[in-house]
C-alpha cells in the first residue's frame, strides 16, 4: 500500500441519528451492515458511505458502547508492523491488528499528542 488515506469514519453513540444527519447535510447514502471489528462499531450499525457521493471511502457507525470520534485510516501493507513502529516512535496502540488477514485488517493508535489514527491493510 502507498501510505495514503484510504478511509474515514465518523463514530458516535447514536449511529442511525448520525447517518440521518449527514444524509441531510451532505446527501450521503449508506450501505448499512457490519464492520470488520466490533471495536470500531457495534454489529449492524456501520453505514458505509457510497464513495461516489463522499469522494472517499468512509463510514458512519458506532453504538452506545463506543466513544464519539472522527478519524482517518492510512493504508499500509502490514498493520501489526505499522503499529509496532508507531509505538517505537512514541505513539500508543489502541487496538489491533484485528480483522480478516488477506482481506482487511485494521488497527488504531494515538500519536505522541494523543491524536487517534487508523491503519488498514491486508495483513
Amino acid at each position: 500500500m502507498s501510505n495514503q488515506i484510504v478511509h474515514f469514519e465518523i463514530i458516535g453513540t447514536a449511529p442511525s441519528r448520525l447517518r440521518e444527519y449527514y444524509a441531510e447535510l451532505f446527501g450521503w447514502s449508506y450501505a448499512v451492515g457490519d464492520t470488520v471489528s466490533e471495536q470500531v462499531s457495534e454489529a449492524g450499525e456501520y453505514g458505509f458511505v457510497e464513495s461516489s457521493v463522499a469522494g472517499l471511502n468512509g463510514g458512519v457507525g458506532g453504538g452506545s458502547s463506543l466513544q464519539a470520534k472522527v478519524l482517518f485510516y492510512v493504508g499500509v501493507d502490514d498493520v501489526g508492523r505499522a503499529l509496532e513502529q508507531a509505538e517505537a516512535l512514541g505513539g500508543r496502540r489502541v487496538f489491533g491488528p484485528d480483522g480478516v488477514p488477506g482481506k482487511l485488517v485494521v488497527g488504531q493508535f494515538t500519536d505522541p499528542e494523543g491524536n487517534l489514527i487508523g491503519l488498514a491493510g491486508p495483513a
